[in-house]
């Protein structure tokens, strides 16, 4: 059942505070967001209770101090990487953000392409942006990086970038994901606004690992099992605790840069780096702000199971690797997790088995729970789970039909006669849709429909791998699913 663990408006209050108390010790401050500024789907499944559009309504509050620049790594752009929680590109994720962003009438004053070396995916991308009146900079790798700090601080690193206009007190500088340039955006205009007589600071925003929880505690490994395609770890930041013999945690690449970022920060400004550990940059409260710790730890365990579910899938679908896998594995056996530890598993295991072996899903309801549905000649088991699911929550008969046999046979139709396709069963996504066609003329087909927003948050299992069709609809649902890296049948082709 659902538990609260997470107290998001004092996390707003404390995090507000702590970002204002930073910009007034600069002219200028360059606030790196990490993670994701809209829907933080990982913080809202690790921290219950967060609210994942926490960041942007921080940023709201301060929107006539701040303005916002988007950094995307033109390699990503290149090789198309797709957001996975919403299955869409980063270039278009960044385009999502900025039509976001300036709805909440934020400003949003750039976008940077960075890691540039005139890759063509890049170089379209660019031109389709101004196309529509955005700014674009292109920074190039830097020279010198990491090592020759006389060259990265010079006119032929950082020099080298064009200097991106901004006019706040307050830069935001966000991405849609991970390694899109952020920090070397940061200290390169920390380099020109230096050389143009303005002190500018910069800080970082980075929810995950949470500094003052425990290294092994299991929102923090959730992190490392976010990450593990990354190879990310968390660590004990030894340069916060040799300088204030305090221990905290960071994650590796943190560390590794620190002491880069520290010379970097100092040959810039001419003085000593104000921070003395990577611990010192971060403007984090969330540790502050859980108000029940078990829930959270349960909640975390449930991420990392689903982030193994997900990498043994990728796997087999050939979008993955052994390597992830395997450090999934080592994470749970650190904090002695196991599929029981997920009851909708084995749920959906034992429908299957009494089905002869069939496809079958299985859902906890808010309440707690499990109900199942097994493929049919007439529906996918998403779709048949799914409505045994709000029939439950409204109470109706198990045998109550929701959808018309007038509605269901020409679509039936459609699909096998007309549109030749190769799955002759309703799927969950047109399910779903003869299910609102029949709630316009039947009370109880609209009974099931207002049930739906009920099921954001439940955890779902399927003993196979889901066609597109089905799986889009979990995830629109909010529904947090997970599959056996099991193929449906014999074909080859699989969307």
């Amino acid at each position: 059942m659902f538990k609260v663990g997470f107290d998001s408006e004092l996390y707003m209050q404390k995090q507000s505070e702590h970002i204002l108390e930073r910009i007034s010790h600069f002219d200028k401050l360059y606030l790196e967001f990490g993670g994701k500024l809209f829907d933080d789907l990982h913080a809202a499944r690790v921290l219950p209770g967060f609210d994942k559009a926490a960041k942007i309504k921080l940023l709201q509050k301060l929107k006539d101090q701040a303005e916002v620049i988007i950094c995307i790594n033109a390699n990503d752009i290149e090789r198309n990487r797709i957001r996975a929680d919403y299955g869409i590109s980063y270039g278009s994720e960044v385009e999502r953000m900025i039509d976001n962003i300036s709805e909440m009438g934020i400003y949003v004053s750039s976008i940077v392409i960075t890691m540039f070396e005139d890759q063509q995916g890049a170089v379209k991308y660019k031109q389709r942006l101004e196309n529509k009146g955005l700014k674009v900079y292109i920074h190039r790798p830097t020279k010198g990086y990491p090592h020759e700090i006389d060259v990265i601080v010079s006119d032929e690193g950082y020099g080298a970038n064009p200097y991106i206009e901004t006019s706040r007190k307050l830069v935001v500088l966000t991405a849609p994901g991970p390694g899109s340039g952020k920090l070397a955006t940061c200290l390169s205009q920390l380099y020109h606004e230096n050389k143009r007589g303005i002190s500018a600071g910069y800080a970082k925003f980075e929810t995950f690992p949470i500094w003052n929880l425990p290294l092994n505690h299991p929102v923090n490994v959730a992190y490392e099992a976010a990450t593990a395609d990354l190879k990310d770890v968390n660590k004990v930041d030894n340069f916060h605790l040799e300088a204030y013999g305090e221990v905290t945690v960071n994650y590796n690449r943190d560390i590794e840069v620190f002491p880069v970022v520290s010379a970097i920060m100092s040959k810039i400004t001419g003085k000593e780096c104000v921070y003395k550990s990577p611990t010192d940059m971060g403007v984090n409260m969330a540790g502050f702000c859980i108000s029940d710790d078990d829930a959270c730890r349960e909640a975390a365990k449930q991420e990392i199971l689903r982030r193994y579910y997900k990498a043994l899938c990728d796997l087999k679908l050939g979008a993955g690797n052994q390597d992830t896998v395997s450090s999934l594995e080592f994470l749970m056996s650190k904090l002695q997790i196991t599929a029981a530890d997920r009851p909708v598993i084995k749920a959906a295991h034992d429908r299957s088995e009494k089905e002869g072996g069939k496809a079958s899903v299985a859902i906890e309801l808010p309440d707690g729970r499990i109900v199942t549905g097994k493929s049919s000649e007439m529906m996918s088991a998403s779709a048949a789970c799914i409505f045994n699911a709000v029939k439950v929550m409204a109470g109706m008969n198990d045998v109550q039909k929701l959808i018309s046999p007038y509605v269901i046979g020409p679509i039936l139709d459609l699909k096998t006669k007309i549109l030749k396709e190769h799955t002759h069963t309703l799927s969950l996504d047109e399910a779903l849709l003869a299910l609102s066609i029949c709630a316009a003329s039947d009370a109880k087909a609209a009974t099931a429909i207002e049930q739906l927003e009920r099921l954001n948050g439940c955890e779902a299992h399927s003993t196979h791998l889901l066609y597109k069709a089905d799986e889009n609809p979990f995830r629109k649902l909010g529904i947090r699913l997970t599959c056996d890296p099991v193929y449906l049948g014999n074909t080859l082709f699989f969307d």
